[in-house]
């Protein structure tokens, strides 16, 4: 048995945190917390200096589970409720040990329990919150399913009920935008959207493609007779114990119906302006934008970039009991409270232009426009923030300039464009370097040629090793980069005389404007993210 010490004095040995740290976070911790939880909350440690601790002080070796070969037999040993509470999962009998992954393996009285409960002795590993919570979404589902596949077909619904949980339960985990069930000739393949890049993750028999597509359908109320054509709906549902958005979308194939599930994590989905990734530069630059009493501010960028996170920071910022906020949206993301949406029905007769007009009779202070597709449209929101209105609104372009050709080219006179627009923000979403194996490496020459040219200076460029936390893949969460572009009398003078776009972004770079390239470079050198994903950027502008 490992001597039982306590979790504060061997990190306060490790000289990892002090005594004042560790008193301090037992004074606020919530009461049922445990004091890991508390320390990785207040950014006291991380989780891999706490399994470092643990692994070097009492000799307990850490483990990976995102390959781990699980022995399926020993799944029967703890049911999934005592894994799931516990953070915990069977691995293997090993020389008449049940050898356990878990998450505190100073947890003594669950592996008293255990011992007590399986008859055998426990033998803990170490692994990462995450890293559990993936194995028993992932195992514990095979071994339901082998138990249940031969009953599909049958009038039960139970196995694809929790079947379809334990894939929700999977997303959340693993903080997935999307989940994809895609049909293949002889199977279904499960794959998740995690930090804009899609995984495989299981495939599952093709004799439950018609109840887990039918129990979908049934709980987005929509028709599970109708297989021929394409179906929007939409959920609202507890995933475990997250609140969850769940935008469905079906789509006919020639090997039956896809379904992609777009996630929205309820707890995490509305953002303040302080978490919004801005440098100090940028921050303050829109902040000044959207406190202006009247104009246009427009935020551009491909789909999945952030606009609309950055859109809902920005009006729920500008929330105060005195103003009135109305938003018209396809579709509404997420209800916020004092404020007024209104969901697009085009096929009623409802559109962003036809919506625009009426909410112009609302007496608004503020309007958010979900987008800008068409000239109709974008004339009534310039036009509205000519008449005393601050109007927000997104459009695809690939920088913040090419913005005002884009508007001229939907057919709005070049004067109304100048003379409303405030600002344009443009954004991308870049994948994070895990912070648990963030590693050091020399700049090479060619880097070193790319920072110089864009004025940003480097001592050293950092990656992600590759850890449990992050499954090996280097990055967890992603993180804005911005290009912030305030269109003062000058810059509106020049575009008015047809000035080329080089000699605009001259004179704003001139004035300390920071492009897409800059500030994803600036966030490379303070550790954020890769070159490599700061390059993907550059090739698409």
């Amino acid at each position: 048995m490992v001597a039982r010490k306590r979790l504060g004095d061997l990190l306060i040995d490790a000289g990892i945190v002090t005594n004042e740290q560790i008193n301090e976070t037992l004074e606020f911790k919530k009461p049922d917390q445990k004091l890991g939880d508390a320390l990785l909350e207040r950014g006291y440690i991380t989780e891999r200096q706490l399994i470092e601790v643990l692994e070097f002080q009492l000799g307990i070796p850490q483990v990976s589970l995102y390959q781990y070969p699980v022995d399926q037999q020993v799944l029967g040993y703890i049911p999934r409720e005592v894994a799931q509470r516990n953070f915990i999962m069977p691995l293997k009998i090993q020389d008449s040990s049940l050898v356990i992954a878990m998450k505190d393996p100073m947890d003594y009285y669950v592996i008293d329990d255990l011992e007590l409960s399986t008859g055998l002795t426990i033998s803990p590993v170490i692994s990462t919150k995450d890293d559990i919570s993936y194995a028993i979404n992932k195992h514990y589902v095979n071994d339901e399913q082998s138990i249940h596949f031969d009953m599909a077909d049958s009038n039960d619904e139970a196995p694809v009920i929790r079947l379809l949980d334990q894939l929700l339960n999977t997303a959340v985990q693993l903080k997935a935008s999307d989940l994809h069930i895609d049909p293949q000739e002889d199977n279904m393949l499960i794959r998740y959207r995690i930090d804009g890049r899609l995984q495989s993750d299981n495939i599952l028999p093709k004799s439950l493609q018609n109840s887990l597509v039918a129990r979908i359908k049934i709980l987005a109320d929509l028709n599970i007779t109708q297989t021929r054509l394409p179906q929007d709906g939409r959920i609202k549902m507890m995933v475990d114990t997250t609140p969850v958005d769940l935008r469905i979308s079906c789509l006919p194939t020639v090997h039956g119906e896809k379904i992609v599930i777009r996630i929205l994590d309820l707890n995490n989905a509305l953002m303040q302006l302080s978490e919004l990734n801005f440098s100090r530069d940028n921050h303050q630059k829109y902040r000044q934008l959207i406190s202006q009493p009247s104009g246009l501010v427009l935020l551009t960028g491909p789909t999945g970039s952030g606009k609309t996170s950055t859109l809902y920071a920005s009006i729920n910022h500008l929330n105060k009991e005195q103003v009135n906020i109305v938003t018209i949206e396809d579709p509404v993301e997420l209800p916020l409270r004092g404020i007024n949406q209104v969901q697009v029905h085009s096929s009623i007769g409802l559109t962003f232009a036809s919506g625009l007009r009426s909410i112009l009779r609302q007496d608004p202070n503020i309007i958010m426009v979900g987008e800008i597709r068409d000239q109709e449209t974008a004339e009534i929101a310039i036009r509205a923030s000519l008449t005393g209105h601050i109007v927000f609104s997104t459009l695809h372009t690939n920088s913040a300039i090419d913005t005002v050709p884009r508007l001229i080219d939907m057919g709005i006179e070049p004067y109304l464009v100048v003379s409303s627009l405030n600002g344009v923000v443009a954004q991308r979403l870049v994948r994070k370097i895990c912070r648990d194996c963030l590693e050091k490496r020399e700049v090479t020459v060619m880097e070193e040629e790319i920072f110089a040219k864009n004025d940003v200076a480097v001592e050293h460029v950092f990656y992600g090793k590759g850890c449990s936390s992050c499954h090996q893949q280097g990055y967890r969460g992603r993180v804005a980069v911005h290009e912030v572009l305030v269109l003062d009398d000058y810059v509106k003078g020049m575009l008015l005389n047809n000035i080329s776009v080089q000699e605009i972004k001259s004179y704003t770079r001139s004035q300390g404007m920071r492009s897409l390239l800059q500030d994803g470079l600036e966030k490379v050198s303070a550790g954020l993210t890769t070159m490599e994903e700061i390059m993907q950027i550059s090739i698409s502008i």
